[in-house]
């Protein structure tokens, strides 16, 4: 289910049940004015319409919240597309370009880009001090063992990461 169809199914879920509730609640407290109905005959009609009407408007909070949740992963995982595509347009693309572009944070971009390293979508090379993002053949990379930007030797940094400790070059390898 698309998550803005979630979260409207949610809001009309709670809408409805709010409106029920309070529908019957109405009618209980009409009924009392009228003396047909005992203060404890009230209170458990209100009891009973609670347990009612309560798991309709709990399902539909989780809808909604669900809904708001999966947006938010839709939406990154669209900025991502959308960042794998520039690279692979380009081949060398600036972090600040790709920032304005996506209309995201340098923070958010370097997430998204070891978000696809981790995924194996991406590999190439980023120099973070000059804020330039290359696609390079991962093998190339991988057999040079020496850093695209300045020539010094390579070590790991982590899960599909080399990183260059001279010039802080991180190079990423898809599986």
């Amino acid at each position: 289910m698309h998550p803005r169809t979630m979260q409207t199914l949610g809001w009309i879920l709670i809408g409805v049940g709010v409106f029920l509730m309070m529908a019957f609640l109405g009618f209980l407290a009409v009924q009392g004015a009228r003396g047909a109905l005992t203060p404890g005959g009230f209170a458990i009609g209100a009891f009973l319409i609670f347990m009612v009407f309560s798991p309709l408007m709990g399902a539909g909070i989780y809808l909604w919240r669900r809904g708001s949740v999966e947006a938010q992963e839709a939406e990154a995982a669209e900025k991502q597309r959308q960042l794998l595509g520039l690279i692979q347009a380009r081949g060398k693309v600036a972090l600040s370009d790709v920032a304005l572009e996506l209309r995201a944070s340098r923070d958010q971009v370097r997430a998204w880009i070891y978000d696809l390293v981790h995924l194996g979508l991406f590999s190439g090379y980023i120099n973070w001090a000059e804020g330039w993002l290359y696609s390079a053949e991962a093998a190339a990379l991988r057999d040079a063992g020496k850093c695209p930007n300045c020539g010094g030797a390579l070590e790991l940094a982590g899960k599909g990461v080399i990183r260059c400790p001279y010039c802080g070059t991180e190079i990423f390898l898809a599986r």
